[in-house]
C-alpha cells in the first residue's frame, strides 16, 4: 500500500512557481466605451488574453488589488465576471505562461528601440542636417525622449519575468539621451555665438 500522505507532499505546489489569477468577464456591449476601457485596464497591467474578454495574470499584490477594483467596475457596468485563482500550474503549462509573458514583454521593447531608432535619432539627424540649432527644438526633442522614458517605465513595471529584451530597450534609451546631450550642446554653441555677434 502506498504511503498517500508521501503521495500529497510529493504532489504539493512549488512555491517557488507564482500564483496565477484568471479573469473572465462580460459587460454590456452598450456603451462600447465601458468594454474597452476594462480591457485597456487590464492590458495595461500587462495581462495575457488567450480569448475574448478572459485573461491571466501572475498573481502579485499590486495585480491581485488592481483586478478587484476592475471586477468592482464590471459590477458597476451591470456586468457579470468569473475570477479564480489558480494556486499550481504543473511546471510545463507554468513555463509555456511565462514564457508567453515574456514574449509579450519582448514586442513591447522591440518597439521601444524601434521608436528610438527609427523616429528619435533620425529626428536629430534630420535637425543637425536643416541646421536647426535652437531651443526650441532641442526641448520639443527632450519631451520626446520623456515620453519615450515613461513608456519604457510603463512597459518595465508589466514585465514580470525580467524579459531579457529589457537591456536591448534600456541601452538605446541611454544612447539618445546621449545624442540629445550632444546635441544640446551644440545648440548652446550656436546660440551662444548668435549672441555673442548680435
Amino acid at each position: 500500500m502506498k504511503n498517500t500522505q508521501n503521495q500529497d507532499i510529493d504532489q504539493r505546489p512549488d512555491h517557488s512557481h507564482p500564483k496565477w489569477l484568471f479573469l473572465a468577464y462580460k459587460v454590456p456591449s452598450e456603451p462600447s466605451s465601458n468594454r474597452i476601457s476594462i480591457w485597456r485596464e487590464l492590458k495595461r497591467l500587462g495581462a495575457y488574453y488567450p480569448q475574448q474578454a478572459v485573461c491571466l495574470l501572475p498573481a502579485r499584490p499590486e495585480t491581485e488589488t488592481r483586478i478587484q477594483q476592475i471586477r468592482a467596475r464590471v459590477t458597476d457596468m451591470g456586468g457579470t465576471d468569473t475570477y479564480l485563482e489558480i494556486p499550481y500550474l504543473p511546471p510545463t503549462q507554468h513555463d509555456d505562461l511565462v514564457d508567453v509573458f515574456l514574449g509579450l514583454a519582448a514586442k513591447e521593447y522591440a518597439e521601444i528601440v524601434e521608436e528610438c531608432e527609427t523616429k528619435f535619432v533620425k529626428e536629430i539627424e534630420f535637425e543637425r542636417f536643416r541646421n536647426n540649432y535652437t531651443f526650441e527644438e532641442a526641448e520639443e526633442i527632450r519631451q520626446d525622449l520623456d515620453k519615450i522614458q515613461r513608456w519604457f517605465d510603463e512597459v518595465t513595471a508589466r514585465d514580470w519575468f525580467e524579459s531579457p529584451d529589457r537591456s536591448e530597450a534600456q541601452r538605446w534609451i541611454k544612447d539618445c539621451s546621449a545624442q540629445l546631450d550632444d546635441f544640446e550642446a551644440d545648440v548652446f554653441a550656436h546660440t551662444e555665438g548668435n549672441d555673442e555677434h548680435a
